[in-house]
């Protein structure tokens, strides 16, 4: 079922057994007398009380023991971006490594119903142009025809969502490539001072933006940068212990 809205909703005696939600978002919820089993989340947690305790912060504590260069992606300060850029660039290098052992045919491979490789560097092309080159850098429309939007998002005219496009793993490294370089470019000459300053962009299309603070603009790039790269290498895991694809 697509676009099921259930705010406000009081449930008692619900079943939801086996299912699926992608892209969407719980807030303020509370459940009670809940039989919680065999369930995986993948996501942003805060605030989120278990049995009276708080494990938001837990979790993050031991994602960040598991990956310690996890923790640099919260900078406080400018060098602190261009030394989470860099650790996204290098760990990137790595992945992209790995992914070029697999067949071409394998990258446009969905596992589990998540993009492929290919689409999820195509997003990353996406969120550096919506974040950086238009939110930060004033292009009301810097898009590539490669770009590739989330799934749920609502469509906005002139900006290009082709899902089912399928270049070559090498096309799509170009176009990323080159986003690669604007956001290292603007982090490099980043200060402190820009760091706290807000950006506006009230051009039609997305993101629009009023006094919107720069430093989460990057964050949100860093966030994606490094979400989507556990996310790739995980599917990447899967499709190593598959046949190749036909």
């Amino acid at each position: 079922m697509d676009e099921l809205r259930l705010s406000d909703a009081r449930l008692r005696g619900v079943a939801i057994s086996d299912v699926q939600v992608r892209g969407g978002s719980l807030y303020r919820g509370k459940l009670y007398g809940l039989e919680l089993c065999d369930v995986e989340i993948t996501g942003e947690l805060r605030n989120v009380t278990v049995n009276g305790v708080d494990i938001a912060p837990l979790i993050d504590a031991e994602l960040n023991r598991r990956m310690p260069e996890r923790a640099k992606m919260r900078p406080e300060n400018a060098d602190g971006f261009r030394e989470a850029w860099s650790i996204l660039e290098r760990l990137w290098d790595g992945t992209v490594a790995r992914a070029r052992t697999f067949p071409e045919a394998d990258l446009h491979r969905s596992v589990g119903e998540e993009w492929s490789f290919v689409q999820t560097l195509r997003h990353l092309c996406f969120a550096s142009d919506a974040w950086v080159a238009r939110a930060i850098l004033g292009d009301p429309s810097p898009w590539h025809p490669l770009d590739l939007p989330w799934d749920e998002a609502p469509g906005w005219p002139g900006i290009p969502w082709d899902r089912e496009a399928r270049p070559s793993l090498d096309e799509v490294l170009a176009v990323r490539a080159e986003r690669q370089a604007m956001v290292r470019e603007v982090i490099a000459g980043l200060t402190d001072a820009q760091l706290a300053s807000t950006v506006t962009q009230t051009a039609p299309g997305w993101p629009v933006l009023e006094d919107f603070p720069l430093r989460e603009c990057l964050d949100i790039v860093l966030i994606e940068e490094w979400e989507h790269r556990q996310y790739a290498e995980r599917d990447l895991t899967a499709l190593a212990e598959q046949p190749p694809a036909g």
